[in-house]
């Protein structure tokens, strides 16, 4: 694959392809691909197809896969991004856009596989959401289109006769496990190839061969992927270092895996304000996601914040609507309690005024997303910073959960969904949990990606849709602290119909309300 700097206005040129270069819409993957593209394109598809892996992880953890409600979702999520025909076929396509698609599909495969490639964790979790995609759209394939597939991948399962099948039926008909089985049609597959169908009792064996159903043939297509995806990932693991020299493709590799994908969470103008430096301490009970609290916590009870959970911290803060003086007024109330405020100013205010872009290289940062908190700089003895699901050991972590009213069997949910590694699942079911969503036993409807999320959700439940006035009061009272926070593009607001002498207060005419909503 080779990369070029300048972006085309289509994606793939179609005009020199040959039409068996793609045979069938499902791929295998087995040959590398030796198109020109840009970097730009090189990372619009990377992108692009790790939102669709990490829609198929997120359905994967929380629904049974297979079913009608994981299709339906694992559809909605694909049908959101620029693959959607690539993956989900509602339309016929002209040969130019389906080779397109195709080519998008293998291009993209191949690039997240060198992204991908650098750890044993990287590439067990690339494996697993590339098997569980290829299951889905295998079974949205029709019989012909199966076969259609095998045949173009050289795999040698074939369909078994009228004459057999009626044969192998008639020997089936006392077996009780496969009664289920004896009005479908069967493909015959050398045993050895159909080992967990074997294992499972799920196929009927007659002088070495499986007679395999076939919506059961994608378990031995997923042994096969899994077989020569494996192998390729440790082969392109070794080649990676000869990458190095490319200093503009390395660094876009390395970032990929630990990429936040989801909303912007930037401080937008509208938002700045709304939540001022005596609202924490009671939003922080209500609303903190478990990482922030710890921080929060921990700053409280020590005065002090080391540099990371600073940045975590500081940046969440920032994302909920703390503006620059009031973030200057909080944590210089924290920190001189402590210490004496020319210290603060000398050692603590210019990180502040960082996180702000007022101070470096003036960039307006953002709020660190859960995929970068849990990948990146694990917290040391002392710090604070981190993921709660990752970092802290298990006892200390269930006792934290316990303590915020959590039951026994939903912290037991919690943790079973932590010991796995499903971190994000964790965090979004406590949140189900103390939020009064669903109850311990219930499947979880969401994941949370980033600590701003769950900030905005946890306000949005808690005080309703906004509602509409001429003109609006923030008050800063802690009594009435948890209902004004930043969401994201909109800010919800408790409003209170002022009369005109309250000039002190902020008022917003009819303009300004509708671009707060």
């Amino acid at each position: 694959m080779e990369f070029g700097t300048k972006s085309r206005k289509k994606l793939i040129s179609t005009n020199k392809v040959k039409d068996d270069r793609y045979p069938h819409h499902l791929q295998l993957y087995t040959d590398p691909p030796t198109e020109t593209i840009s970097l730009q394109e090189f990372e619009e598809l990377a992108v692009e197809r790790l939102k669709v892996l990490k829609a198929v992880e997120t359905i994967g953890i929380t629904h049974q896969k297979g079913t009608e409600k994981y299709n339906q979702l694992l559809e909605k999520e694909i049908t959101a991004t620029k693959f959607k025909e690539c993956f989900i076929r509602k339309r016929n396509l002209s040969l130019e856009e389906e080779i397109e698609n195709r080519k998008r599909d293998h291009l993209s495969h191949f690039i997240l596989r060198l992204a991908y490639c650098r750890s044993e964790d990287l590439r067990r979790w690339f494996l697993l959401q590339e098997l569980d995609l290829f299951r889905y759209r295998f079974q949205l394939e029709s019989s012909q289109s199966r076969v259609e597939f095998l045949a173009s991948n050289n795999l040698k399962y074939k369909p078994v006769e009228k004459d057999e099948q009626e044969e192998v039926t008639r020997e089936m008909d006392g077996l009780d496990h496969l009664t289920n089985s004896t009005n479908k049609e069967f493909y015959k597959v050398p045993f050895t190839e159909a080992l967990d169908l074997v294992r499972n009792r799920k196929v009927f064996l007659r002088d070495g061969y499986a007679y395999v159903p076939q919506e059961d043939l994608v378990s031995i297509l997923l042994s096969l992927f899994r077989t020569q995806l494996s192998h390729a990932l440790v082969v392109t693991s070794r080649a990676l270092p000869n990458m190095e020299e490319d200093g503009r493709l390395l660094p876009m590799l390395c970032g990929l895996s630990k990429r936040y994908l989801g909303q912007d969470y930037g401080v937008k103008k509208q938002n700045v304000g709304v939540v001022t430096a005596e609202m924490i301490e009671l939003l922080s009970k209500k609303s903190f996601p478990l990482c922030m609290q710890n921080i929060h916590a921990s700053f409280r009870q020590t005065h002090h914040l080391r540099h990371g959970s600073r940045l975590q911290y500081g940046l969440f803060l920032k994302g909920i609507g703390l503006s620059l003086e009031e973030a200057m007024k909080f944590f210089k109330a924290e920190f001189t309690k402590s210490m004496d405020i020319d210290t603060f100013d000398k050692k603590y205010s210019y990180n502040i005024r960082y996180n702000y872009g007022k101070e470096g290289k003036k960039t307006d940062y953002t709020p660190y997303g859960c995929m970068k908190i849990i990948m990146n700089n694990p917290p040391a003895m002392g710090d604070a910073h981190g993921c709660p699901f990752k970092h802290f050991e298990a006892e200390f972590l269930r006792q934290r959960l316990s303590s915020l009213g959590v039951s026994k069997d939903g912290v037991d949910v919690v943790m079973k969904y932590t010991k796995g590694g499903h971190y994000q699942v964790a965090c979004a079911k406590l949140f189900e949990l103390t939020h009064g969503i669903n109850d311990t036993n219930s499947e979880v409807e969401m994941v949370i990606q980033h600590p701003n999320q769950y900030f905005e959700n946890s306000q949005k439940l808690l005080n309703g849709p906004v509602k509409t006035a001429k003109t609006v009061k923030i008050v800063s009272s802690q009594q009435n602290s948890q209902a004004y926070v930043a969401n994201g593009s909109q800010v919800d607001v408790k409003t209170e119909v002022m009369d005109d002498e309250m000039g002190d207060d902020l008022d917003l005419n009819d303009e300004e309300l509708n671009m707060m909503t």
